[in-house]
């Protein structure tokens, strides 16, 4: 059953964006009577569509359980990537979970954005979330903030890691096993060719912990993956 993010609510009737009508009517070719699910203020509905062929009612019929999250709210922090690997980031992290998304700068990223293209790129983006979080049924979707500099996160709460290439010793395993309480992860993810020296020291010094993440070295669009996957199985109930 097809899921869509409310973007408000007309009496009893649920709204959608454009993007969303143009789904359910032309894509799906969705019939009076169909039903699909909303989500309006992370709570989900069993809705019954009317007057499809012109101007369309989604009429809640009822409130579905849902359940309950176990993953603590993950925060990547990644370099602009080029568009394909970015999208790609966006999608599988969204099916996995995270909580929020926050475009770094570092001294070897390849793609630097212009200002006056960050809302679009943004916009684009948040779509791209919005889909992902309707296909693998999440009841939220991610936030994506732009770009910042490294001093400007300092302030951020919870378990702090960045993904080195020259710490040998401390793993991630190692340091869930002593975080195991943690309600908040933030995870700093560096670009190809990694954090110089002093980009890493800058990390560390905020508190952010250096960890490996074993032997391998990955591409940088496989190592959110591989973060979130360790941490959907290290918090599964």
């Amino acid at each position: 059953m097809q899921r869509y993010f409310a973007k408000g609510k007309d009496e009893d009737s649920f709204l959608l964006n454009d993007d969303d009508l143009y789904h359910i009517k032309t894509v799906m070719r969705m019939n009076e009577h169909d039903k699909i699910q909303v989500v309006y203020q992370d709570t989900v509905y069993l809705c019954c569509l009317e007057n499809v062929k012109n101007h369309l009612k989604i009429y809640p019929e009822k409130e579905l359980k849902t359940a309950t999250e176990s993953l603590p709210k993950v925060t990547l922090l990644i370099p602009l990537l080029k568009e394909q690997k970015m999208d790609f980031i966006l999608q599988k992290a969204t099916e996995l979970g995270v909580d929020q998304i926050i475009l770094i700068e570092t001294e070897r990223s390849i793609i630097k954005q212009k200002a006056e293209k960050n809302e679009k790129k943004l916009e684009r983006w948040r779509r791209i979330c919005k889909e992902a979080s309707e296909q693998s049924y999440r009841i939220n979707i991610p936030t994506i903030l732009p770009v910042h500099r490294p001093n400007e996160l300092s302030n951020l709460e919870g378990l702090k890691l960045i993904c080195s290439t020259t710490e040998k010793q401390k793993n991630i395993r190692f340091l869930l096993n002593n975080h195991k309480s943690c309600d908040r992860i933030n995870v700093v993810i560096g670009p190809e060719g990694g954090f110089s020296e002093k980009e890493e020291q800058l990390w560390n010094q905020m508190g952010f912990e250096s960890v490996s993440l074993g032997n391998r070295i990955m591409r940088v669009e496989t190592v959110p993956l591989y973060i979130l996957s360790i941490l959907n199985f290290y918090y599964m109930e």
